[in-house]
């Protein structure tokens, strides 16, 4: 006589306890996203070294830039490579994407887009960094933008904006090519997931 094993049936409850069990465990993979967390900061070195290793040799300034920037705003705790372009004639807009890295928290893709209005005309594609300070969390990332005191710098032919929300601090870090000239206000708004809605 043959005896059957007794199935396992794990209720909802079981399960979630041993997802957690797992997460816990750090048995996640490490582009999960801890959205509670506040991300520990990044030092100017390091900074600078991720991004020589993004830009590749169009990278002279970058490190006076992001040394002024730090002196301003502190250490940034949050940072963000990725690409992006953008067109205009008086208005414009401008589309990019990329993945945000933590050291404590995680990484995850960003996405961003914003409309601008000026004396602004031409076309530009960009590899894009941008540095974020003063962030609470993963998820605090995901509001609009808007420029401070329209600080706009380019040092050795990288160019720096500087982009606030209350607290919180965005530093696009730009190189790239085209043609694009004159003055512009917009803001950029993040987003989890693409959108064409730039508003």
């Amino acid at each position: 006589m043959s005896v059957s094993k007794p199935s396992v049936i794990l209720s909802r409850r079981d399960m979630f306890s041993l997802a957690a069990g797992v997460a816990c465990a750090g048995v996640l993979p490490a582009s999960f996203a801890r959205a509670d967390v506040r991300p520990e900061t990044f030092s100017s070195s390091e900074i600078v070294d991720n991004g020589h290793r993004f830009f590749g040799s169009v990278t002279r300034g970058l490190a006076e830039g992001v040394e002024s920037a730090n002196k301003r705003w502190g250490k940034p705790n949050a940072y963000i490579l990725g690409q992006e372009g953008s067109g205009a004639f008086v208005g414009g807009l401008r589309y990019g994407e990329g993945t945000m890295y933590t050291r404590n928290a995680g990484k995850r893709p960003v996405y961003w887009q914003g409309p601008t209005i000026g004396i602004d005309a031409g076309l530009d594609g960009d590899r894009t960094m941008m540095l974020v300070y003063n962030l609470p969390e993963v998820e605090g990332i995901f509001r609009r933008y808007s420029g401070v005191d329209g600080a706009a710098y380019l040092i050795g032919g990288v160019g720096f904006t500087a982009l606030n929300n209350n607290e919180v601090v965005v530093i696009p870090v730009r190189t790239g090519v085209g043609a694009r000239l004159g003055m512009n206000l917009g803001y950029l708004k993040f987003t989890p997931e693409k959108t064409w809605n730039p508003f």
